[in-house]
């Protein structure tokens, strides 16, 4: 019989290895090379090397602690009504619905749509004179219709009211197959300790979600804070007057706008290295309380 050799196993992992650095590692490699030189439209050929001069720009403007707020915003909003809706509508789907498994495709449409698409048919709903929700507001709830798209305050909603509806299916789907790993026996046990709805979420339901809840909060969380296509196609771009851009989508017009490359190559810096750091809290936190538990 014959035996493969030794190499075959890496071998088979080869094409794939290629693909990493080609699509991951590389990019990542040539931002930071490319942070510490002074690239731009005016430098494209003859850049120099600059050392830290750009990330000291980067953390010195104000402009980087106003997006850094707005983002975290963004994100914790965004993330908490993600998880929220998610586990609520898992819970509810979980239980003698009729019609579950019609609810259940619908609810996941949203997710399994395109952003692109999603997020245009989004603004188009936030025109302001005829657009479904301002016209749902003028005419069965006699309220006032809403600036979405031009006032800066609303403008930064809209988006955020895009991407709930977008995000949520993820968490359901999520909380769904861990609501089907939790024993009976427990809720069968909390009935006789005679604990009420309420009870039975904090100390059965959501403790046993947790598992499966933690990594899929920490990959929306990334997920979220990096979400150039919603802010960016519902805002057009920022709009008004870039008082709607977050980090990533400020980035992205500093370096496809403005060209300067260098410097938004350490802007990606500084949120790649704040976005590890975040990362590797949470994992530590969950390695540390999985031992003490």
């Amino acid at each position: 019989m014959l035996r493969a050799p030794r190499s075959f196993p890496y071998a088979l992992l080869l094409p794939a290895t290629i693909v990493m650095l080609a699509v991951v590692l590389f990019p990542l490699g040539y931002s930071f090379w490319l942070a510490f030189r002074n690239m731009s439209l005016y430098h494209f050929r003859s850049h120099e090397f600059v050392g830290l001069d750009n990330f000291r720009l980067v953390l010195t403007e104000p402009i980087f602690w106003t997006l850094l707020g707005k983002s975290l915003v963004w994100t914790s909003v965004n993330v908490f009504f993600h998880v929220a809706v998610g586990v609520l509508l898992a819970i509810l789907l979980s239980g003698p619905v009729r019609g579950k498994t019609i609810l259940r495709t619908m609810l996941v449409l949203p997710w399994a749509m395109p952003q692109y698409i999603s997020a245009l048919t989004w603004r188009g709903m936030f025109n302001f004179e005829y657009g479904a929700i301002n016209l749902i507001l003028k005419q069965w709830l006699h309220l006032p219709p809403v600036p979405w798209l031009s006032d800066p305050t609303w403008a930064f909603v809209a988006p955020i009211l895009t991407n709930i509806w977008l995000g949520f299916p993820f968490m359901m789907v999520v909380a769904l197959g861990g609501l089907t790993s939790i024993p009976v026996e427990l809720y069968e046990a909390a009935d006789l300790d005679g604990a009420n709805g309420w009870e039975k979420f904090t100390n059965v339901t959501l403790p046993s979600l947790m598992p499966v809840l933690v990594p899929s909060i920490l990959l929306g969380t990334i997920w979220t804070f990096n979400n150039t296509l919603v802010v960016w196609l519902v805002s057009n771009g920022g709009q008004p007057a870039d008082a709607t851009h977050i980090l990533v989508t400020y980035i992205y017009k500093v370096a496809f706008t403005y060209s300067r490359y260098s410097y938004a190559a350490a802007f990606s810096v500084v949120v790649f290295l704040l976005l590890l750091g975040f990362v590797m809290y949470v994992m530590r936190r969950t390695a540390s309380q999985e031992r003490t538990a």
